[in-house]
This record gives structure tokens, C-alpha cells and sequence, in this order.
């Protein structure tokens, strides 16, 4: 780069590999993370990485700055630009997140976007003190990148009318209470308490955790008839799996185990 040239804009997320951990850094900090096309778009990619490689079986979704996102860049909205990307949806992930198991880890603030970014993570941690909500209707739209569909499963219904209705935050503290925040991390530590989440889910046998994840997710749409035979369809195949076998001696053997994720 010569003197004239102007610097290359920063990558919008980041990834980063821990063993078999994918760590993926929503990277505009000076808009606070906000979602724009590029993010989107990145985000997409960094899930296809992780689906991709058997090498990789958690991934980590973290904000840079300190915070992790205050939702779509409403300024490329007014300008036209989508913040969502192909069958993956709003920020490239709300809509279809990876097939592997995703843990948010959250600093300060993850409201609007960000707050459906978190929920379609499959496990939160979050810093003691950050505020988490949805504030759509304050500037007239709606929280349609997953909050009020994912939101109602999982807390009271009163609870999140008033979410929703008031657009007032909450701590994080209060979604623990209530069940949608795994863990609770000291101010600054939300990465490094993932990392540890990330590690213990690492050593389970990664066909079996995207298997589980996939009959948790799905199972809402089940009937009671259908529900035992949809179940076995995916769980058939982990367990007749050459890492079944290989989980079941090592177990006997008293080692630990080495998945081929086959």
C-alpha cells in the first residue's frame, strides 16, 4: 500500500479457530456491531465454515468493542441496504443458524438485532449488567428477525408482551432468572466463560450434538404419531455410528474418546 492508497476497510466479523471451537467476532465496533450487508453477509460464511469442517464442532458468536450489537445498522436500512443474507435471514444466521451448537457470549448489550442474533444461538452466556431487549417498536417497526417467535417459547407470555410492547431492556441478571441466559459472566469474562462452555460440549461426540440439536429444535412441529418415528430418523444413524462404538469402548476402557465424527 502506498501513501495514496486509503486503508483497506477491517473484515465486518472476524473468526478465529480454538482447537475445535470457531470463534466469530461481529467486527464494526465503531457503529456498535450493527448489522449491515457486509456483517450479514460474513456471518453467512463463518456459519458455512463451521458446518463444513469436521474438524470444528462449537461455535462462539462475540461482539468487538466490548459490546456485542445493538441491532440493525439503521442508517444502510434508510439508505436500502439489506441486512439479511440468502435462506440464512437476518444477520446470516436468524433464520437458519449452523447444524453445530452456537453459544452466544455477550458484553454490555445485545438488544434489537442483536437480541435475535443471541436467540438463535443455541446457549447464552452473558456479563453481569448487559442489557438485552427488544426496542423495535420505540422507532416504529417490529422485531421480525426472531425475537417474537423464539422469545414466547422460552419465557412467560407477559413477560415478553412487555419486552416487546415497551421496548425497554432488560438485565441480564432477569434472563437468567428466567431461563435464557445459561450463564452469568463477570463484566469483561463473556468470552472466556463460552470458551469453557464451548470445551466441555467439544468432547461429547459431535454427531450426537448436532443430532440433539436438531430433534430440540424440530420436535415443536411434531405430533404425538409422528414424534417417536421423526426422532429415530435422526437419531438412527448416531447411533449405529462408528463414534458410538468408539464412545460406548471407550467408556468401558476407561480413556477418553477420539470422535471421526463418522
Amino acid at each position: 500500500m502506498t501513501a495514496d492508497e486509503p486503508a483497506a476497510a477491517p473484515e465486518p466479523v472476524l473468526t478465529e479457530r480454538r482447537g475445535s471451537v470457531l470463534l466469530i467476532t461481529l467486527n464494526r465496533p465503531e457503529v456498535r456491531n450493527a448489522v449491515n450487508a457486509a456483517l450479514a453477509e460474513g456471518v453467512a460464511h463463518a456459519l458455512d465454515e463451521l458446518d463444513e469442517d469436521d474438524s470444528l464442532s462449537v461455535g462462539i458468536v462475540t461482539g468487538a468493542g466490548g459490546f456485542f450489537c445493538a441491532g440493525m445498522d439503521l442508517g444502510a436500512f434508510v439508505k436500502g441496504e439489506s441486512p439479511w443474507f440468502g435462506d440464512r435471514g437476518f444477520a446470516g444466521i436468524a433464520q437458519r443458524a449452523s447444524r453445530k451448537p452456537l453459544i452466544a457470549a455477550i458484553e454490555r448489550f445485545a438488544v434489537a438485532g442483536g437480541m435475535e442474533i443471541a436467540l438463535a444461538c443455541d446457549l447464552i452466556v452473558a456479563a453481569k449488567g448487559a442489557k438485552m431487549g427488544i426496542p423495535e417498536a420505540k422507532r416504529s417497526i417490529v422485531a421480525s428477525g426472531g425475537a417474537l417467535l423464539r422469545l414466547p417459547q422460552r419465557m412467560p407470555y407477559h413477560v415478553v408482551m412487555e419486552l416487546a410492547l415497551t421496548g425497554d431492556p432488560l438485565p441480564a441478571e432477569r434472563f437468567h432468572e428466567l431461563g435464557v441466559v445459561n450463564r452469568l459472566s463477570e463484566v469483561g469474562s463473556a468470552v472466556d466463560v463460552a470458551l469453557e462452555l464451548a470445551a466441555e460440549l467439544a468432547k461429547n461426540g459431535p454427531l450426537a450434538l448436532a443430532a440433539s440439536k436438531r430433534i430440540l429444535q424440530e420436535q415443536f412441529d411434531w405430533s404425538t404419531a409422528e414424534m417417536w418415528e421423526r426422532q429415530g430418523e435422526i437419531a438412527g444413524p448416531v447411533m449405529v455410528s462408528e463414534d458410538a462404538r468408539e464412545g460406548a469402548s471407550a467408556f468401558k476402557e476407561k480413556r477418553d474418546p477420539v470422535w471421526r465424527g463418522r
